[in-house]
């Protein structure tokens, strides 16, 4: 059976879970729970910028010959 997606991404989720332990935590920056929410977060919009750079160039730069046909 395949994983159900939830409608939000993991990167909404991490960020719900880090506002939610820095509000119950004392220490926020020794805790080792709250540093690796935040190494996923950090890795999860790396992911999202990569991808979102490789559609850019992939698209590539078109110049106006080519969206315009030429008639004749």
């Amino acid at each position: 059976m395949a994983k159900k997606h939830t409608a939000e991404s993991n990167e909404t989720q991490l960020k719900k879970k880090i506002t939610q332990k820095r509000a119950n935590h004392t220490n926020p920056e020794g805790d080792a729970v709250l540093r690796s929410l935040r190494k996923r977060l950090k890795r999860e919009q790396r992911k999202r910028r990569a991808l979102a750079l490789r559609r850019k160039h992939a698209g590539g730069n078109k110049p106006a010959e080519a969206v315009a046909p030429a008639a004749g």
